[in-house]
């Protein structure tokens, strides 16, 4: 029978599902593309149909779901709005709420934070470092308006802001996803992230005066 392109785009899917499944069952190292395979339903020639080894696999996976690297702002930050902080900030909480509800986009993440990296798995390395390079370059180009429009403290500049707020959201992350969940994600995200906004904002001229 003639596979179809919907044929092959169903395989495709149901490989990355499982492989999703084995990873995150046994890690990236321990799972070998026979396992991934035998999950799946398929051959091991179906997976070399579609992907060249396991690295490839796991590139294919990393990218199936946006991670806070590439869709935390992207889309509000270029916007007229005045309030470059506050676009800023609601879209980080937003994206918080996002990961306590997406349970796929919890095991890519928690995939993702358990991988060794070595020399196999460089090519997904460089892709991180890809993605961060551009999200930082966005960050700081929000915070560098915020300074011209005299909403950050000059106390931040924009590199060392962007790196505040990245480090909180993957500690954030890191730490629930790895240890147990054992804070609410989205209460003491958002309030974490108020504080340090708090300490981003200019204070008003009139709040120094009154003090």
């Amino acid at each position: 029978m003639r596979r179809t392109k919907a044929d092959a785009e169903a395989t495709r899917k149901k490989i990355l599902n499982a492989a999703e499944r084995m990873f995150y069952r046994k890690g990236v190292s321990n799972t070998t593309l026979e396992e991934v395979a035998k999950e799946a339903g398929v051959t091991r020639g179906a997976i070399y149909w579609h992907f060249a080894n396991k690295t490839d696999l796991f590139l294919a996976l990393y990218e199936a779901v946006p991670l806070p690297q590439e869709d935390m702002i992207a889309r509000e930050i270029e916007t007229e709005a005045f309030d470059t902080l506050a676009i800023v900030e609601s879209a980080t909480s937003e994206w918080l709420t996002t990961l306590a509800k997406d349970e796929q986009r919890q095991r890519i993440l928690a995939i993702m934070l358990r991988c060794d990296y070595d020399n196999d798995m460089a090519p997904v390395l460089e892709r991180q470092r890809e993605i961060d390079e551009r999200h930082d370059a966005t960050l700081e180009l929000a915070f560098a308006r915020a300074l011209e429009r005299g909403q950050l403290r000059e106390s931040w500049t924009p590199p060392s802001a962007a790196r505040a707020l990245r480090w909180m959201m993957m500690g954030l992350c890191t730490e629930w996803l790895l240890f147990g969940r054992r804070f609410d994600l989205v209460a003491e995200g958002h309030e974490a992230l108020r504080r340090l906004f708090a300490s981003f904002r200019q204070v008003p001229v009139k709040s120094l005066e009154a003090s």
